[in-house]
């Protein structure tokens, strides 16, 4: 059973090539320049092209299947309390996850669990990704 405090991660890393992000622009439909036009993103203010910051978000659950256990017969993203991209994730880096718990409620038939997730970048000075994620786990 979790308990406030506890800890998971950090994941494996998590590459973020150019291909992905482009993959990410045309199932969202966002394709702001600064992340799918490199020679454009070059004169922009980072340098290169960038991940979306929902990308980012959306590597969330690949790790924490990686790293947090699994308890009851499912489980499920319930939702965000709060997500903050502190910094950007330029192409070609590589990311990586942490879980820790912060709150542990029971509701009719399960468990649900809050966590903060932090996503760091190598190399980087601070985190790309900090949200507060609320996990369900139906006995």
């Amino acid at each position: 059973m979790m308990k406030v405090g506890d800890t998971y991660g950090p994941s494996s890393w998590i590459d973020v090539p150019q291909e992905k992000i482009d993959a990410f622009a045309e199932a969202t439909g966002d394709h702001q320049w600064i992340h799918v036009d490199p020679a454009r993103a070059q004169e922009g203010p980072f340098g290169t092209t960038i991940a979306h910051g929902y990308l980012t978000l959306s590597l969330l659950p690949v790790a924490s299947y990686e790293v947090i256990p699994r308890a009851g017969r499912m489980g499920i993203n319930y939702g965000l309390n709060r997500v903050r991209f502190p910094a950007p994730v330029p192409v070609g880096s590589r990311l990586r996850a942490s879980f820790a718990v912060v709150a542990v409620d029971e509701f009719d038939g399960g468990t649900q669990v809050t966590m903060s997730a932090t996503v760091a970048r190598e190399g980087g000075d601070k985190p790309v990704c900090v949200a507060e994620v609320v996990f369900r786990h139906y006995l």
